[in-house]
């Protein structure tokens, strides 16, 4: 007895020990690893919350890739930014290569994102160009009084080189049925009640962001943004080209990943990559042949 008293106080230290370490090595672990367990924007979020490719998690849309290939990463590459990525040096993206970034402005018909008055200007002085995106909430007003309230908080357009046109983000919903409670004839009413109305607004075509089980499932894969809005596909995958939502035949922007890194960012950020040169980013921006 006297043996398994010894062995257990041993036992005890050894433990007690290596509790140490592991406190140790997390109290000196550095602000990177820190950041990389704990930046990730939680899957259950509160209405108001959502950003882009949300949807995508909750419902299992999307296997998500941190690391994507060279390919990815080559060309006119980009950012997508809402709240959740906290204090931004935009100098250190631009700087990092970044060429354009859209900004989460709006979210249903009463949500402003709280860091988009500081993302939005300090983007355009860091040489960025960059755009706003709305975050679509079919379930609680039409597409009109949306695109109406995004166009009046942070979503309206001007010619002058380092301005996007306005992102309408219409992914599987985050809060509750992917659809919204709409059928796929009503979906389409939506988009397009949208789509009108903030062209009235803006004299531009909203970008559509989507993915293609979303377009697939809640719109029946309609054809009738493809002559209308640029695509914005969201499409995590190692492969070279991304998936096309039925009805489109070509994206603009594919959002590749929603795990990159990038100088200048704490954490997780989603990584985009448009499809054409610098001088093609900018016809888009300046509504511009």
């Amino acid at each position: 007895m006297r043996f398994h008293g010894s062995l257990t106080s041993r036992r005890r230290a050894v433990i007690a020990t290596l509790v140490g370490v592991v406190a140790l090595l997390l109290s000196t672990a550095s602000p990177s690893m820190a950041r990389e367990t704990s930046s990730r924007p939680p899957v259950h979020i509160k209405p108001g919350q959502a950003y882009m490719g949300v949807g995508a998690l909750v419902h299992g849309e999307e296997t998500d890739q941190p690391i994507a290939p060279l390919s990815h990463t080559s060309g006119v590459q980009g950012i997508d930014v809402s709240h959740w990525q906290g204090s931004i040096n935009w100098t250190s993206v631009r700087n990092a290569g970044i060429q354009f970034a859209w900004i989460k402005a709006t979210e249903g018909t009463s949500y402003k994102d709280p860091r988009f008055n500081t993302n939005y200007p300090a983007a355009y002085y860091a040489g960025v160009i960059r755009g706003a995106y709305h975050f679509a909430r079919p379930d609680v007003s039409s597409g009109a009084v949306q695109a109406n309230y995004f166009a009046s908080n942070g979503g309206a357009w001007s010619a002058d080189n380092l301005t996007l046109p306005g992102v309408l983000d219409i992914e599987a919903n985050p809060y509750g049925s992917m659809c919204y409670g709409l059928s796929q004839t009503a979906m389409r009413n939506w988009i397009l009640d949208f789509y009108n109305t903030y062209k009235a607004r803006t004299t531009r075509d909203v970008v559509i962001y989507t993915s293609p089980s979303f377009w697939n499932t809640c719109t029946g894969g309609w054809n009738g943004m493809a002559s209308r809005s640029p695509l914005w596909v969201a499409h995590w995958t190692s492969n070279h080209s991304p998936s096309l939502p039925s009805g489109f035949s070509i994206w603009t922007v594919w959002q590749y990943t929603s795990t990159g890194s990038v100088p200048g960012i704490s954490g997780n950020v989603d990584r985009d990559k448009f499809n054409g040169s610098r001088d093609r980013l900018l016809a888009l921006a300046n509504n511009t042949p």
